[in-house]
């Protein structure tokens, strides 16, 4: 009991342990009340409340541990924050409901095909300072047309296609990678809706061997490799990486095609100078036969007679 003091006794009774615990709980309800309007009425039951209180405390955890190991959730934003993790693959358990997902600066390698399989509500996705080499697996073309922004700068991407893009209309960014320049790369040029400030940065590692009209970047006689090249230069110039690769294809089918009619021809020899075999074995042998002698029959029946 306080002897002295009355007005601190009571305070520090409300600060007690077992009222500081109430008053989080209280706190948590009432948060939890204005997400779900049926908690609050609920709660107003005296111990009914308290034991609604206790449950949801129980089963709060296990909410929170949807969010992926090594990652931050920001639920109110539907924020999922992975970036300088120290991941070496992607990761598992991403909650479905995410819009923004941040994994930057890790060891990634490659996106698995499911990666993007389950987030429809996925808006931003970042992807940059990682080490991916390859979008084969298709993965990307799972993500829904309602992306705002897909980062894949500083990773170590050398072939793609616009076929592994699928149909993003996201805002792309594609700088510092260790780019093969052919004619996929020059059609994902033209397919991508690439960030304006970034394209310079989409600079020519190797390259094919294109035919240019009055480029200057290459001698008007001949052809040239444009390693180190803005690939974005190098097609406002002139460079066309696809005229190589349709010229290839004419040759290819050209080929193909004498190839075949040649073969059709020597089948068709071999064919006659058979047929001319068999037709010179089938008289040797009906020469071969004996001649049909006169039958004595009738000569014999005039003698009889006579």
């Amino acid at each position: 009991m306080c002897h002295s003091g009355r007005t601190r006794c009571q305070r520090g009774d409300e600060m007690g342990p077992e009222r500081g615990m109430e008053r989080r709980q209280e706190s948590w309800i009432e948060t939890g009340s204005k997400r779900d309007p049926g908690v609050r009425s609920g709660l107003d039951g005296g111990l009914g409340g308290r034991l609604v209180a206790l449950l949801l405390l129980v089963f709060h955890p296990v909410v929170a541990s949807q969010c992926p190991d090594s990652c931050h959730c920001v639920w109110e934003s539907s924020l999922v924050q992975c970036a300088d993790a120290g991941l070496l693959e992607f990761p598992q358990g991403i909650p479905p409901d995410t819009v923004t997902l941040h994994l930057e600066r890790n060891y990634i390698h490659s996106l698995p095909e499911d990666a993007f399989r389950d987030l429809t509500q996925l808006r931003d996705l970042y992807l940059s300072h990682n080490r991916i080499d390859s979008l084969s697996s298709g993965a990307l073309r799972h993500l829904t047309p309602e992306l705002r922004l897909l980062d894949l700068s500083h990773n170590q991407l050398r072939l793609a296609s616009r076929h592994d893009f699928g149909y993003t209309r996201a805002v792309t960014r594609l700088y510092h990678n260790p780019w093969h320049c052919d004619c996929a790369l020059q059609e994902l040029m033209r397919t991508l809706y690439l960030e304006p400030d970034t394209i310079n940065g989409i600079m020519c590692e190797s390259s094919v061997r294109g035919t240019g009209e009055g480029s200057r970047w290459e001698d008007p006689g001949g052809t040239m490799e444009h390693a180190g090249q803005p690939l974005v230069k190098l097609l406002d110039s002139g460079v066309n990486f696809c005229s190589l690769h349709r010229k290839t294809t004419d040759v290819a089918m050209l080929v193909t095609m004498f190839a075949w009619f040649f073969m059709v021809i020597v089948y068709v020899v071999y064919y006659v100078r058979q047929n001319q075999a068999e037709t010179r074995r089938h008289l040797e042998y009906l020469k071969s036969l004996p001649s049909p002698k006169k039958t004595q029959t009738e000569p014999d029946t005039l003698s009889t007679g006579f």
